[in-house]
């Protein structure tokens, strides 16, 4: 019986008998260096699994210097395809002294009858190999389906139902007697709720009679959601509509109640009661002691597994309501309906986790009289300092007076940012397309971005001049196909992540999508016809994989002395370059062969801008 590591994927879709069956059943073989393993066109006899050495893939039909499409090294696995589709589509060929595991082709088809997941595995797109190495990561805490996969129904409440004409003293005997937080009031054709703090404000400070009925207090704007959906996205729409509480409907029929206290018990781990740490600060102390404690949310969210898009979704939910309560501190609330702030960049997408530089602005409405403007946004500059977001080295904002204007003037610069299309402009266009309001009156920030569209989505020469930033950056790959292995890493933000926010950036713009998250945009583009579903799915899988692996170095970085001294704010700033490099040879056999698979549809997507926007020409 042949000693064999099987503790990777797809080994680890077997169970024990399985992986006995192989160390039974495979041999071990030589093969020399610049042998043919396996041939184009060759029935596959085996599966290979690489003990030591190194294999090129070469594609014949391509011209010499561009045919090696691929590179497998120790732990590495190929020829699976050839037996599954009878025939090899490429040649194999040692490009140093091999030890291969061979697994005959009769045990492969047998473990592939017998074990769907296994044979799935080799027929998988990177959406689905991606999913799997998420889900094998999971391990401790909370696992990956009981977090994840908690619905709705496990957590909410039975609803306490009354009349709108019930009276306080009777809404009030009721809650008491449920031990209930809340009720829901019922009116002809639509419901409301009643908390107890809505009450006790009721009695005491507004005067109002205990024979008074509830629906004068009621709430009509409620948050809704289903039972089926899940609990962790619960969490995400109650951080970002700033509520305590939401009602559960199920084709228009009341079926309960969901408090943010139950889904926080649920979640047991510590970590997540960042969220009702924020939202119960009533100082800038008590924010920025609850903003100190993110890096802690990610690491928890990062080891129990979750999908980095609800992770971002909920961190971008929590950077979102820290910043809008710190504009409620330190702005006088005559001022909130009059302008709105905007964040900006990866913020504005809602794709930072760990908090970098600001990057944020100001609208105004027209006509706005505001007194000692200046000074009350470099007060709130300095503010979001202290609560943990250093300083654009850029000066993109608020504190900036280029960035704080009225709507006439927004409208101004976009026209003569889109006239001029110079490297400066078409960055400024770029930052303003992925604002998102987080305080004040988001109608402004909607009137800006419609002139955006207006200018530039029908503007084909801005587009072209436009697309090509997306370029700029080479991909990490060789000549060959495989990826390049430089000792201090691949720059997995210049050479993944930007050319495909930026890409889909550009498409957004031309289709006119008002989404600013790549991944909403990417589903927009798909359901819109512009891009394939399974290569939108394939980028965003691509995606999630760069962000996840450089969230991985950050949070590395962040672990050295420098980085606990500095906080996860200044991790990009004192760093450098550093916590965007991923070594490629401590990565394992999966995470390479993912990686390797996102860079090549990387570069598949480049070229595809290429020949939208006639970039091969520019």
């Amino acid at each position: 019986m042949v000693d064999v590591d099987l503790s990777q994927l797809p080994f680890t879709l077997l169970d024990d008998e399985g992986r006995e069956h192989i160390r039974r059943g495979i041999d071990l073989a030589y093969f020399d260096r610049d042998e043919i393993i396996l041939e184009t066109g060759q029935a596959g006899e085996f599966v290979f699994l690489i003990h030591k050495g190194e294999v090129a893939e070469i594609d014949p039909t391509l011209p010499s210097s561009t045919a090696r499409i691929g590179h497998y090294t120790a732990g590495d696995l190929f020829g699976a395809i050839s037996i599954l589709n009878g025939k090899s589509r490429y040649r194999f060929k040692a490009e140093q002294e091999c030890l291969c595991y061979l697994l005959p082709k009769a045990l492969f088809q047998q473990l592939c009858r017998h074990y769907p997941d296994f044979s799935n595995f080799f027929r998988q797109s990177l959406t689905h190999k991606a999913r799997l190495l998420t889900e094998k990561r999971a391990e401790g805490g909370v696992t990956m389906a009981g977090f994840m996969l908690a619905k709705v129904s496990e957590c909410m409440r039975e609803p306490l139902l009354m009349a709108a004409t019930t009276d306080i003293a009777s809404a009030v005997k009721q809650l008491n007697a449920s031990h209930a937080d809340s009720l829901l009031v019922e009116t002809q054709d639509t419901l409301g709720m009643v908390t107890k703090t809505d009450l006790l404000n009721a009695l005491v400070l507004q005067g109002s009679a205990v024979t008074s009925p509830v629906d004068e207090i009621a709430h009509f704007n409620l948050v809704t959601v289903a039972p089926d959906q899940y609990l962790f996205e619960v969490l995400v729409l109650m951080t970002r509509h700033k509520v305590a509480r939401v009602v559960v409907m199920e084709q228009n029929a009341l079926k309960g109640v969901v408090e943010l206290t139950d889904v926080l018990s649920y979640f047991s781990s510590r970590s997540y009661v960042v969220s009702l740490q924020v939202e119960q600060a009533t100082s800038l102390e008590a924010l920025a002691a609850a903003s100190q404690r993110t890096p802690e949310l990610v690491k928890a969210l990062m080891a129990q597994g979750v999908k980095l898009r609800f992770a971002m979704d909920l961190l971008a939910a929590l950077n979102g309501r820290i910043i809008s309560k710190a504009w409620e501190f330190t702005i006088n609330e005559r001022y909130h309906g009059q302008s709105c702030m905007m964040v900006m960049g990866s913020e504005g997408r809602g794709e930072q986790i760990l908090k970098t530089d600001q990057d944020n602005g100001l609208i105004l409405a027209d006509e706005t009289q505001w007194p000692d403007l200046t000074s009350h946004m470099q007060t709130l500059t300095d503010t979001l300092i202290q609560l943990g977001y250093p300083p654009c080295p850029g000066n993109i904002m608020v504190s900036n007076p280029e960035w704080v204007a009225t709507v006439s003037q927004w409208k101004g610069h976009i026209a003569k940012w889109a006239r001029e299309r110079d490297g400066d402009s078409l960055m400024k266009l770029a930052i303003m397309l992925d604002a998102h309001a987080v305080a004040g009156n988001p109608s402004l920030l909607e009137s800006v971005r419609e002139e955006l569209f207006e200018r530039c989505s029908g503007d084909e020469l801005l587009l072209s001049y436009f697309a090509r930033t997306a370029l700029r950056f080479s991909t990490p790959l060789t000549l060959f196909g495989s990826l390049k292995k430089p000792q201090h890493g691949i720059d997995i933000k210049k050479g993944g992540i930007f050319p495909i926010v930026h890409g889909v950036r550009t498409m957004a713009l031309e289709r006119r999508i008002k989404a600013t998250s790549t991944l909403d945009r990417l589903d927009a583009l798909a359901a819109d016809g512009r891009l394939d579903r399974r290569f939108a799915d394939d980028l965003g899988e691509a995606l999630a994989l760069f962000s996840e692996l450089r969230l991985k170095q950050q949070l590395s970085v962040l672990e050295t002395p420098a980085g606990h001294q500095a906080g996860a704010s200044d991790v990009n700033a004192q760093n450098g370059s550093r916590a965007n490099r991923v070594v490629v040879q401590n990565l394992s056999s999966l995470e390479r062969d993912l990686l390797r698979e996102a860079m090549h549809i990387v570069k598949d997507f480049k070229q595809r801008l290429s020949h939208r926007y006639h970039l091969e020409y520019s």
